[in-house]
């Protein structure tokens, strides 16, 4: 069976897929935007299991259980702040899209949804940031053929547009 790549406009914490990922800043405790939601979705349980976590670094990811969502597991990567790209920005971006996919691999899960990383209060370039995104999944599907499902989760119809034209048809 083929792996396929699809794209949603709406709220990734309703998908009912293997993991969700959560852009989470390094202290693993809840945020602002995409955070705050998975963390109020998942419920209180998912805070007292990231406070045993220690954080994580930028690039890197970790996993944790769904608890109230639809999701089994909620992969969390923190992503770089976006200061011109002179700062290896680029990179750990990709690192967090990879982290998450091995890590995903790892714990056999089959779907995966990826909300847009760092491109909101992290300040990266929104178009950039989804060209790295794109590639960084189809260079990995090429050559692990376990994950059969990933979403792109973008919130308006903008980001929706962007990701439809960068996958193939």
């Amino acid at each position: 069976m083929k792996t396929t790549v699809e794209v949603f406009e709406g709220d990734i914490t309703t998908l009912n897929v293997d993991a969700i990922v959560n852009a989470a800043n390094k202290s693993l405790l809840g945020g602002g935007g995409v955070d705050g939601a998975i963390h109020r979705a998942a419920g209180h349980q998912l805070l007292e299991e990231c406070r045993t976590l220690g954080g994580c670094e930028t690039g890197q990811a970790k996993l944790t259980r769904g608890y109230k969502l639809p999701a089994k597991y909620i992969i969390h990567t923190v992503g770089p702040v976006w200061y011109g790209g002179n700062k290896n920005e680029d990179k750990l971006l990709s690192n967090c899209y990879k982290n998450s996919l091995e890590l995903a691999m790892n714990h056999k899960v089959k779907s995966i949804a990826f909300p847009s990383i760092s491109t909101g209060a992290y300040g990266f370039p929104f178009e950039r940031a989804a060209k790295i995104a794109v590639k960084v999944v189809q260079d990995f599907l090429e050559e692990n053929k376990t994950i059969k499902k990933v979403v792109f989760v973008c919130f308006g119809k903008d980001a929706f547009e962007v990701y439809k034209n960068l996958l193939p048809l």
